[in-house]
């Protein structure tokens, strides 16, 4: 408590009524502390750094249809060794413009396609006695402009109208633009959007039906506790912070990452831990390399996306060049003790470039020529690319963009599919290697430290899906391209279905390897320096043992040294070595 209350008062020491939020803050906790859910998977300090850790996220709709539907899933998600299940988005949304569900109406409602709030429950009891963590999102920077306080703000009511930034003069809205970068360029131009309804120009930094909340706004906090806790209650394990780096706003800056930011997401974690003390959050920072790490910490978030490793594991395998991968994670893996990252490949949002450009021009490569030349390739508009994206948010002006697609449609497969269809002979050839790009990819994710983590569909090589081009609410949505609906492999032996039936064995297979492997939970990592330029290789020690991982990111045969041995890699091959120090 005496560290919440520091945090508070940095805050809103300010305001004369300060001990009376106090007060009103310790009611909330105290009212959730007697209906938290005393279920959970473990509420032990640290157990996402176990080996035993296997992640899954997915969009309950398109996976298993409701939430009766995934528990019965649960043994699917159990063979493939999943002990952690992150459920996208499913509370209550306007029903076409949502952002994939990103844009909440209600905290205490579930998508009534899903089920209630009720069934929701059940799953968490599910999962738990299943034992696997429940994760959701916390999406606390906005909410819809269709949620309740949205709506009281559009009937005038003054309460309300102060949970978000609502200007009469558009001189206040262009005010603060000038020091804001557009986040959806292809959406509109500027961070406002004027809503007739509330008299005025909104703060809407990411699409205009979702309002940004004023959290120099005491009320606002207390509020979002209240949500925050609310899922706890449920049984919710982990909350993933959705756009963290946004939520304090102020005037002349950037808006992204202010101090006040982490100052209020510690407020947030302390008051977890009276209320909630089992409930972990997890960061989704997507801003310069140098300031994920700054959410990171037992006070802050446990867990953080690791997008620099995303992104550079694609990087790497388009450029079958692993200097960039291999010189940024040495620099800036590091977190605290007790933290963990999350991996992964793909997830359900595009594929952003964001290395830095320092550590680029270490290299000597030039950081936008670099981006630009990525998005080609994966786009499909570089001679030679194997790979089968999209962009997303294309600026016409600057040219970038980001980049969507499934793992196996951006790693090959797609490519390879093509040409079967076509009879081409290469077909065979090209869809080895694509088979081959992913296996090694997921290979080394579960020998990295923290939790890996497996996005729907990727265990099964789906392809991407076209059809949102034709659905009005999604068609200017590209990300809805590696959002398909989830289907089993079919058992028939058909061309594609045999190459996706073997990355479906080598993901499992990797999952299964890894959790025979305690070196790869709680052990140390360092990152080779460079012998070969194709080759990306670390090692992970704890007391007298350690594991080598080499991993080689081209068609080429390779030759790589651990220590006075001598290793060959094949294409795309990984090994590991195991010794005694």
């Amino acid at each position: 408590m005496p560290a919440l209350t520091a945090c508070l008062y940095k805050l809103y020491g300010g305001r004369w009524d300060f001990y009376r939020i106090l007060g009103k803050l310790t009611d909330i906790l105290a009212e959730a502390d007697k209906t938290r859910s005393a279920v959970s998977a473990g509420t032990e300090t640290g157990w996402y750094l176990d080996e035993q850790q296997a992640g899954y996220m997915l969009y309950v709709d398109l996976f298993a249809k409701d939430f009766a539907g995934l528990i019965k899933k649960i043994p699917y998600l159990q063979e493939l060794g999943i002990t952690y299940v992150h459920l996208m988005p499913l509370f209550r949304s306007p029903e076409k413009e949502n952002d994939g569900g990103y844009a909440v109406s209600s905290y205490r409602e579930t998508d009534k396609r899903l089920g209630t709030i009720s069934s929701f429950k059940t799953v968490a009891d599910a999962f738990h006695k299943a034992g696997m963590h429940l994760v959701v999102d916390f999406v606390f920077n906005h909410t819809s402009g269709e949620h309740e306080w949205a709506l009281n703000a559009k009937k005038g009511d003054p309460f309300y109208k102060d949970f978000y930034f609502i200007y009469k003069d558009k001189r206040d809205a262009d005010d603060w633009n000038r020091t804001l970068r557009e986040i959806f360029p292809e959406v509109r131009h500027g961070s406002f959007t004027y809503v007739k309804e509330a008299g005025g120009w909104v703060w809407t930094t990411f699409n205009s039906f979702q309002w940004d909340l004023n959290y120099s706004n005491p009320e606002v906090f207390l509020a979002m506790c209240r949500e925050m806790l609310s899922l706890a209650g449920i049984g919710v394990d982990v909350l993933r912070l959705d756009a963290l780096a946004f939520v304090w706003k102020k005037k002349g800056t950037c808006c992204e990452s202010l101090p006040e930011a982490h100052t209020l997401i510690k407020a947030f974690q302390y008051a977890a831990r009276i209320a909630a003390p089992g409930l972990v959050f997890k960061s989704e920072a997507i801003v310069h390399p140098d300031e994920v790490a700054e959410y990171i910490g037992t006070d802050e978030c446990c867990l953080s996306y690791n997008p620099l490793q995303m992104a550079l594991f694609w990087e790497a395998l388009a450029t079958r060049d692993t200097r960039l991968l291999q010189s940024s994670l040495k620099k800036r893996w590091p977190i605290p003790e007790g933290c963990a990252w999350v991996n992964y490949i793909r997830c359900h949002d595009d594929i952003g470039w964001t290395f830095s450009d320092e550590d680029a021009a270490a290299l000597g490569i030039n950081g936008y020529a670099h981006r630009q030349f990525l998005n080609r390739f994966y786009t499909n508009r570089f001679d030679g690319s194997f790979a089968r994206g999209e962009p997303f948010q294309q600026n016409a002006l600057t040219g970038d963009c980001r980049i969507c697609g499934t793992t196996a449609s951006l790693a090959g497969l797609e490519e390879a599919y093509e040409l079967h269809r076509k009879g081409d002979a290469r077909a065979e050839l090209y869809a080895q290697m694509a088979v081959k790009r992913i296996s090694m990819m997921y290979s080394v994710l579960m020998a990295l430290p923290g939790i890996p983590l497996l996005y729907s569909g990727d265990e099964n090589a789906m392809l991407n899906d076209y059809s949102y081009r034709s659905i009005p609410e999604k068609k200017d949505d590209s990300r809805w391209v590696h959002r398909p609906s989830f289907h089993e492999i079919p058992a028939d032996g058909r061309w594609l279905s045999g190459k996706q039936q073997q990355i479906h064995d080598a993901i499992r297979d990797a999952v299964k390897n890894r959790k025979r492997e305690k070196l790869f939970g709680r052990a140390d990592i360092t990152f080779h320096e460079m012998q070969n330029e194709h080759v990306f290789g670390f090692t992970r020690y704890n007391g007298g043992a350690c594991i080598h991982v080499a991993a080689n990111f081209s068609e080429q045969d390779c030759t790589y040294y651990i220590g006075n041995t001598v290793v060959q890699l094949g294409p795309y091959d990984v090994i590991t070595l195991k010794e005694h120090i």
